[in-house]
């Protein structure tokens, strides 16, 4: 049988890296979804004139989250085996997707980390977001027993019949942690995969007032209280994360 990976993009406003990031992605996978998040910056526009990839629109933006959600839905509702998810701001390199489709064959998540590895091209990130991972990624460990290095990057790699088994509703930046505690709370496999560290010489934001460090961690530590509330966590039934570079 045939095993069967959709490569998803949840976008919004990414007009500038669109297409040469598409390219590469389209090269790697057979079956590509970008999730235009409300985008105003014409990457509508752009995304109308392919047709290579699958396309679905919210109206308005709602948040990294609910646009990740909304591609897991329709990863399950096409029947793939496997979705990987890799950001389009042209700091993920398309060419790793193989190996995320091949460690999902084994592991539940297969999540990308910047920090497993050294990689000729890694660069050096902001400060205040490195500081803010750090902190989260401990915190995340420590609570849930698990043995991450990268708690939020983009690139990840999910057997779909196991996020069928998460109740996700975090709309924004924070669902990565909602995630890691409704895995954890699952007795999913966790996996790590080495990436290379890249941040373009450009700005990005997370937009309003998550571009203060102070307050994005506080909305992280809320997400993580709400998630950590509603869930049991039954440690002895939970099963081991292995955590290994890429190969």
């Amino acid at each position: 049988m045939t095993y069967r990976s959709l490569t998803a993009l949840p976008v919004f406003n990414e007009a500038r890296h669109l297409n040469s990031v598409l390219d590469q992605v389209c090269h790697h996978s057979s079956d590509v979804l970008v999730v235009d998040d409300g985008s105003t910056d014409g990457t509508t526009q752009l995304l109308a004139k392919r047709g290579d990839i699958q396309v679905i629109s919210h109206a308005a933006n709602r948040g990294y989250g609910a646009a990740l959600r909304t591609a897991f839905q329709a990863a399950s509702e096409q029947s793939f085996d496997a979705v990987i998810t890799i950001d389009c701001d042209g700091q993920h390199e398309p060419q790793r997707i193989p190996q995320f489709v091949r460690a999902c064959h084994d592991h539940d998540i297969v999540s990308g980390s910047r920090y497993l590895n050294l990689f000729p091209e890694d660069g050096a990130p902001p400060a205040d977001r490195r500081r803010v991972n750090e902190q989260i990624t401990a915190e995340l460990n420590r609570r849930l027993n698990l043995s991450l290095t990268d708690a939020f990057c983009g690139f990840k790699g999910y057997r779909v019949a196991a996020l069928e088994q998460l109740q996700l509703s975090e709309d924004g930046y924070g669902m990565p942690l909602e995630l890691w505690v409704r895995a954890a709370t699952a007795g999913l496999s966790i996996r790590e995969l080495g990436v290379p560290l890249i941040y373009l010489d450009e700005t990005r934001t997370f937009g309003g007032p998550l571009d203060d460090a102070k307050t994005r961690l506080a909305y992280y530590h809320d997400v993580l209280r709400r998630s950590l509330a509603e869930s049991t966590l039954n440690t002895s039934d939970r099963r081991a994360v292995c955590q290994e570079g890429s190969a």
